[in-house]
């Protein structure tokens, strides 16, 4: 049996979440399917989680990228969550919405269209606002009574605050908000949490329509494809997690909100994309989309690793019973180290100009920081890392199809630091970085530096530390970008339809032109909440009642 809604939504992610809620609160009957997990789960809802689930769990899909030819054929990680909710409830939830003039260059790029929608600043910010319930901040930029839970850090280590006092010694000012008018500075981030537990799209968006006869959403659902009849997306069709095959029509809008990597790989299983691909995986082509799998954009990141003089810092080792002790405090009294994510102070830099925008974002991370490209590093010890992040590169990647079968996971190619304005802007950030190591009151706690080695910092020398180490900053991006209807690689128009297919949109990340300058979580929320106006402006659409499910296959 076809089961029918008005909308469909694929991919229970930041963006899939919030386009589902303001569907459903418009009344539209919708169908939200997620490949994942449920949310629920105590190490996903404390802030520090993340470091035990990042190197190997159910709710992290990871992809490795084809060899880098320009990293001497390296290949590297991708994760992407496998979770309702997506990104916010596996990352290290900073809360990150960009500078004001990545969104005026998309608005700039877009107009050339008729009946285009603004995505100025001002066009974006009543979204963002009206999204955030900021715990400190309550201004023109900041809401304060959203259902997204926004909060100064509940723990903050010592080594964070040297690291703040670090780089104004060097000259860079203190910013108290990185996402008020101007992003350059040091300082401490906000995080979507409150009181130690997070703050995701699920549980901000998702979990208050529990009972809502509206919303049905449908858990460790496997999309195979978009069924497309009479030049129009009428529904798709997914497997259960017991391998059972279903189908599901839409009277109004099917909405793709899979991510940067599987978004494109939905579209051309489908039959849309590049027609010499799709015949070469044996594909027939419904519509030739060259774009589609194109301007793959991450941001790339380098670590910097010190170790401490003295007990500064989270030591990794034993991280498992330490946690729990952490809990035990934190249940009895409310603070401590459980209510750190980890990531407490970063900074926005331009070396090499430092009145220019910055093009340098750091994270400081009170630990000698290990993921599973780096594993075998150094030992478990106290230290401290700091991460040194292009914010707006150069470089850019693909998405293919490995085969037909969805099963597969896509080719992917990111091609990080493969720009030398990219590799320039790095070494440069390195460079910062390591001097702020050596700046007190950061200076007398660091021991010694790990990597790279502080003995060979000569570009050629910086480089290749860049090439060994660089990897994903976990935001991929652009893969079915949004564009003027003169650009023959764009995906999508300006409100986020696909061009050539009626009733089909792309609100994730793959439909950014260009990646935002920070993290990219609160602008995926911010393409979803948009895309449902855009839904709801365009059908007028009211709904009909019917029974609500939430179910989770096992």
């Amino acid at each position: 049996m076809i089961e029918r809604y008005d909308h469909i939504v694929i991919g229970g992610g930041s963006s899939g979440c919030v386009a589902a809620a303001r569907l459903v609160a418009g009344g539209a009957r919708v169908l939200l399917l997620e490949a994942g997990h449920s949310h629920r789960h105590p190490l996903l809802d404390m802030p520090p989680g993340i470091f035990k689930m990042i190197n190997g769990s159910k709710f992290m899909r990871y992809h490795q990228t084809v060899p880098q030819a320009h990293l001497d054929g390296r290949v590297h990680d991708i994760p992407q969550a496998n979770v309702l909710g997506g990104g916010s409830s596996v990352n290290a939830q900073v809360y990150m919405r960009g500078r004001p003039s990545d969104y005026d260059a998309w608005h700039e790029a877009l107009r050339v269209d008729n009946d285009y929608p603004g995505w100025r600043w001002a066009d974006v910010l009543p979204h963002f606002r009206g999204m955030e319930g900021n715990n400190r901040l309550h201004n023109e930029l900041h809401g304060s009574d959203g259902p997204l839970l926004v909060s100064d850090p509940g723990h903050i280590d010592d080594i964070s605050r040297w690291f703040i006092q670090a780089v104004q010694a060097m000259g860079e000012p203190y910013n108290h908000d990185f996402n008020g008018p101007v992003q350059r500075g040091v300082g401490f981030y906000q995080f979507m949490n409150r009181r130690g537990r997070r703050s995701s799209a699920a549980y901000a968006f998702i979990a208050p329509l529990e009972g809502n006869p509206n919303l049905t959403l449908r858990l460790q659902a496997r999309v195979r494809r978009i069924d497309i009849e009479g030049g129009r997306a009428a529904g798709v069709t997914w497997r259960d997690a017991k391998g059972a095959e279903h189908r599901a029509a839409a009277d109004g809008e099917v909405i793709l909100a899979a991510g940067s990597l599987i978004t494109p790989q939905l579209l051309m299983l489908s039959g849309i994309g590049p027609a010499a691909h799709l015949r070469e995986m044996g594909i027939d082509c419904l519509i030739d989309l060259p774009g589609i799998g194109e301007n793959l954009i991450d941001h790339p990141e380098v670590p910097i690793i010190a170790m401490a003089r003295g007990k500064h810092g989270y030591y990794r080792q034993g991280i498992g019973w330490r946690m729990l002790l952490n809990g035990l405090h934190f249940k009895l009294f409310g603070t401590g180290r459980i209510l750190s994510a980890g990531v407490e102070a970063g900074a926005f830099v331009n070396p090499l100009d430092p009145e220019a925008e910055p093009t340098i974002q750091a994270f400081c991370v009170p630990i000698v920081y290990l993921d599973r490209d780096t594993l075998t590093l150094v030992k478990d010890s106290y230290g401290v890392t700091v991460t040194t992040v292009v914010v707006k590169p150069k470089s850019r990647g693909h998405v293919r199809l490995r085969s037909a079968d969805p099963d597969a996971m896509p080719l992917v190619s990111p091609n990080l630091l493969q720009h030398p304005d990219d590799a320039r802007d790095m070494i440069a950030g390195q460079r910062f970085f390591l001097r702020a190591f050596q700046t007190n009151p950061l200076a007398d706690r660091i021991a010694s530096i790990a990597i790279p080695d502080p003995a060979k910092l000569d570009d050629a020398s910086i480089m290749k530390h860049c090439r060994r180490f660089v990897k994903t900053n976990y935001h991929p991006a652009g893969t079915c970008r949004m564009g003027s209807a003169n650009d023959p690689m764009a995906v999508l128009d300006s409100r986020l339809r696909l061009r050539g297919v009626a009733n089909l949109r792309i609100c994730d990340l793959s439909a950014m032109p260009d990646i935002n300058a920070g993290n990219t979580n609160a602008p995926a929320m911010m393409m979803g909440s948009r895309c449902a106006e855009f839904v709801m402006g365009e059908t007028g659409q009211e709904g009909h009642a019917t029974r609500h499910v939430i179910t989770t296959t096992t």
